[in-house]
């Protein structure tokens, strides 16, 4: 095992992380996207059991690890990432639950910003960074790479939150009313931690369930079924290393 500044990263022998990393929650979908789409993947990291691999995607070599869920976990890992192993670029894939009536299972997402009311977000008022904001560039090249797969994607506002079960049993309305196309845990930490650390962060969603129709995908599909997000989030990072 080689020695880590990262008490969560361990960087197994021989092994290193792309300057690119795709991150979805679960490090089972983690394994599945290197196993299914990159060359060569060798796994740098089991602690903790957040896999990590690193292969090449039509050339380029891409990290692609689990972020678990939340924030908080999300900003271990990100700010790791980002300050200890010389990470560039961090593109989320994960799932996100639909609130608008246009929004639909399997839609594929872009969020411009995420508003949310987590106390997670609280340091970073402090640095000046209260609206967490996508890198523009990166989107461009994702909408780019939709529009070349064939993928009709959504871009607009979500809302993470630190709830997976909500107490406010009124808040699915509101959120409705405001116009967020969806709901997760994670990405305003990502965009925020980016940004503090000027550094590179984009959220690609898929919708794995509506929070208002109550409409639901099985887990096997949410991990190993999103092909459209995750074709997006590689050819987005292919390009983006140039």
């Amino acid at each position: 095992m080689v020695t880590s500044p990262s008490a969560c990263i361990q960087l197994k022998e021989g092994t290193h992380i792309a300057k690119c990393v795709l991150m979805p929650g679960d490090p089972l979908r983690a394994k599945y996207i290197a196993e299914t789409y990159l060359e060569n993947p060798v796994l740098f990291n089991d602690v903790r059991n957040m896999l990590g691999y690193t292969g090449t995607f039509y050339g380029k070599e891409i990290s692609v690890m689990g972020s678990g869920m939340g924030i908080p976990s999300m900003l271990i890992y990100a700010n790791e990432l980002y300050n200890f192993f010389d990470v560039d670029t961090i593109i989320r894939v994960g799932s996100a639950g639909g609130i608008q009536e246009d929004v639909h299972l399997k839609d594929v997402v872009f969020p411009e910003t995420a508003f949310t009311n987590s106390s997670c977000v609280e340091a970073y008022k402090e640095l000046g960074l209260s609206k967490p904001l996508v890198d523009k560039k990166l989107l461009d090249i994702a909408k780019y790479a939709a529009d070349e797969l064939g993928v009709s994607a959504k871009t607009g506002p979500i809302f993470t939150t630190d709830y997976f079960y909500n107490p406010d049993k009124k808040i699915l309305e509101r959120l409705e009313s405001k116009g967020y196309l969806a709901v997760e845990m994670e990405t305003a930490g990502l965009y925020l931690c980016a940004e503090a650390n000027h550094k590179r962060a984009l959220s690609i969603l898929s919708i794995s369930d509506h929070v208002i129709t109550g409409e639901m995908l099985p887990p096997e599909e949410i991990r190993e079924g999103f092909h459209d997000m995750m074709r997006i989030a590689l050819v987005t990072a292919a390009c983006s290393l140039g």
